[in-house]
Parts: C-alpha cells; sequence; structure tokens
C-alpha cells in the first residue's frame, strides 16, 4: 500500500506547479471561420468536436445567448461545419435548453450533455424555495444554472455544491444526456428531464465520452464538487466515482472527458487546477498540473492532448498562470506549445472566464477553440 501511494506522489513533483506560459505558438489564428445559418449570432460555446471524418466540425451552442435555446425552440442549437467552414446540417431545436458537452463516438453518433433546464425561473432577488422537487438551498440561483454568469458559472446554490433532491418543478427539457444519429435522429436519452442528484441522476452534466467497448462516462457537477457515472452501451447504471475535495480521485467541477489510447480516462478537474488520470473502473492512477486550469481536454489519435485553460487568473491557480491552450502529451505529460488567450480587454476588468473552454484538433493537427464569453468558435491553423 505504501508503493502504492508514493508513485503518484512522485508523478506530482515531476510535474511540478511551475507555469507553462513562455513555449512556442505554432499556430495562425484565424477568426470567423465557422459562421452560422441564417444570419445567426454565436452564444456561448463550450461544446465542439470533430465529426469521424476528421476535418468536420460539430458545434454545440446556446442559440445566441448562454442558456437561450429554453427561449428559443425554433432554433437548432447543433450544428455540422465542413472543413471549408460551411454549413452542412444541424438540428436539436426544442430538445436541448443549453449545450455544455459533445462526443462523437466511432459509429459518427453525436452525443450531447445539457446541464440546463426549462424551469420556470424566480424574478431576481426572489429567495429559492427548499424541499423536495425545489433547488435546495439557493440550487437555483437567481438566474438558474448557466444564466448567471457569462461565464457559464452556475447557480450559487450549485457553486457551495448543493442541488435538488428531484427534478426541476415545471421542466419539461434539460439536465439530460442525449445521443442523436449523425443526421439528427433521437437515439438514447439518459437522466431525468429536470434534473435530479444522487442516486438519480443529472444535475448539471458537464461533459461525455465513450469507450471502445461501448461504456458511457459523464461528468457530473459544475460549480463544486461532482461525480464520474459509468453506464455500459445501453445506459444501464453501472456505478460511479469520485466525491467533493482535493484529493486524489476527488473533484471540484469534472468539467471535460477524453481517452488516451491506452484507455486511461483523463478528467479536467477545473476547480483544482489539474488534470486526473483514472482506469475504466475509476482507480486513480495520477494527476498533472502542468496544464493549468483546463476547462476542457482533448487527445488525439497520436496522443496529443490539448488542454483549454478558461480561468487561471489572480486568486485562482497561484496567480501565475495564463489562460489560453496548451498543446503536449498524453503518454508522457509533456507540455511543448502555448497559444494565449485571444481576449483583449483590461485586465483588471477580465471576466470570470475567457478564451475557449471547449477545444478539440482535427487530423490535420489544426486547433479549434469554443468561447463561452466572447461567444464563438476560432480556428488555430498549424504552420
Amino acid at each position: 500500500m505504501i508503493t502504492a501511494f508514493l508513485l503518484p506522489a512522485a508523478a506530482f513533483a515531476q510535474v511540478g506547479s511551475s507555469p507553462t506560459d513562455t513555449l512556442p505558438n505554432p499556430y495562425q489564428t484565424i477568426e470567423n471561420f465557422f459562421p452560422l445559418p441564417d444570419g445567426r449570432s454565436y452564444g456561448a460555446v463550450s461544446a465542439i468536436e470533430i465529426d469521424k471524418d476528421g476535418k468536420s466540425l460539430w458545434v454545440a451552442e446556446r442559440c445566441g445567448g448562454n442558456s437561450d435555446c429554453m427561449a428559443k425552440p425554433t432554433v437548432n442549437p447543433i450544428v455540422l461545419f465542413d472543413s471549408t467552414g460551411k454549413v452542412v446540417r444541424s438540428f436539436g431545436a426544442g430538445l436541448i435548453a443549453s449545450p455544455h458537452g459533445i462526443y462523437v463516438d466511432r459509429d459518427g453518433n453525436i452525443w450531447v450533455t445539457d446541464y440546463s433546464d426549462n424551469a420556470p425561473r424566480p424574478a431576481r432577488g426572489t429567495p429559492p424555495a427548499g424541499g423536495a422537487g425545489g433547488r435546495g438551498a439557493g440550487g437555483r440561483g437567481a438566474a438558474g444554472p448557466g444564466a448567471a454568469a457569462p461565464g457559464g458559472t452556475a447557480g450559487a446554490g450549485a457553486a457551495r455544491g448543493t442541488g435538488p433532491v428531484g427534478a426541476a418543478a415545471g421542466a419539461t427539457i434539460g439536465q439530460q444526456l442525449l445521443k442523436f444519429s449523425p443526421d439528427g435522429t433521437l437515439l438514447l436519452t439518459l437522466g431525468k428531464k429536470g434534473g435530479a442528484r444522487d442516486p438519480e441522476f443529472f444535475y448539471q452534466p458537464n461533459d461525455i465520452v465513450v469507450s471502445p467497448n461501448g461504456d458511457i462516462f459523464v461528468a457530473e457537477g459544475h460549480g463544486g464538487g461532482g461525480r464520474v457515472i459509468k453506464f455500459d452501451r445501453d445506459g444501464k447504471f453501472i456505478k460511479q466515482f469520485g466525491s467533493a475535495g482535493t484529493g486524489p480521485g476527488q473533484f471540484n467541477t469534472p468539467h471535460a472527458l477524453a481517452f488516451d489510447s491506452r484507455g486511461r480516462l483523463f478528467v479536467a478537474d477545473r476547480g483544482n487546477s489539474r488534470i486526473q488520470l483514472f482506469d475504466q473502473d475509476g482507480k486513480f492512477l495520477e494527476e498533472w498540473r502542468q496544464f493549468g486550469r483546463p476547462s476542457g481536454i482533448y487527445i488525439d489519435r497520436n496522443d496529443i492532448l490539448y488542454a483549454a485553460d478558461s480561468e487561471s487568473a489572480p486568486g485562482r491557480n497561484n496567480a501565475t498562470w495564463h489562460r489560453g491552450i496548451r498543446v503536449g502529451s498524453a503518454r508522457d505529460g509533456k507540455v511543448t506549445a502555448f497559444i494565449p488567450d485571444p481576449w483583449k480587454g483590461d485586465p483588471a476588468t477580465q471576466p470570470a472566464t475567457t478564451a475557449p473552454e471547449g477545444v478539440v484538433a482535427d487530423a490535420a493537427g489544426n486547433v479549434y477553440g469554443g468561447e463561452v464569453t466572447e461567444q464563438g468558435v476560432k480556428k488555430y491553423l498549424k504552420r
């Protein structure tokens, strides 16, 4: 047992906590490469994914705002772009309140996590009701999860780790995991409409990834604590792991998921400014802090790891890290490149989150960032 704990400790010492912000940036930023159809304007974007073809891009945007899909039931939030930036198709209208994570499996199916719902919101300043079926001790917040701030931060109650004990009263969509075929046919839905806490699910699911054998992993918890829930290919619950805290295997907002070629599960434990590695049974392996405060992670077929740091700031992560996208190796954890935060405002007024929250790369090595505060998608062309 002593040896088992010493090995991760050695790994922690190796990666250290020194910022990795002065590395080269071998990418050219291209703005406005993916215009939305019908003259639409982007809302917040944390959900982006590369298609099975290795070059087309799936984007799930929040219907022109941060959680505006609830008020725009005819807008398709899920959009497929080809490699030239043209729209191929879109779908999902009326089915999703606020898309947060997206994943394309080996069959080309599209999985989306919806971390909000369409339950009626109280007027600002109205104390939230407690008790079963409500949001508990302020879990809804004045404006609801995801609507309290442009950065996607959950309501005040969620920030304290509280939440509903049952579905939100009046909710007909939201807080679920949805699986679509490539043409937009809804194939599977997991979770209660309106959300639920343990032993049910979900409450603010952040991301989803599917293992080669079809097992489904969902990261849940936005604003404090969190867990990872594992299902079989048919959506049957297998297990969950993780609890609130800072120790090995504990979480403070598990915001994104990815697998490497060895089948290790990488969890972007954003609130703890680290990536944690697990086996597929939920056994903790090690943690990496050299990729900053990760909101999004992506690992390509060559085990190149892309991590989007959208929150490092004074008062967080030792106050010395810069926001941006770090590129490195999922094999040994070495960081080799850094794409700086494109936000150009006054640092004194910088929002809680800038730079991409979602990140992916195509087969050619070009990088794409989905932005919540800036509301859009940028392409970073590999030079």
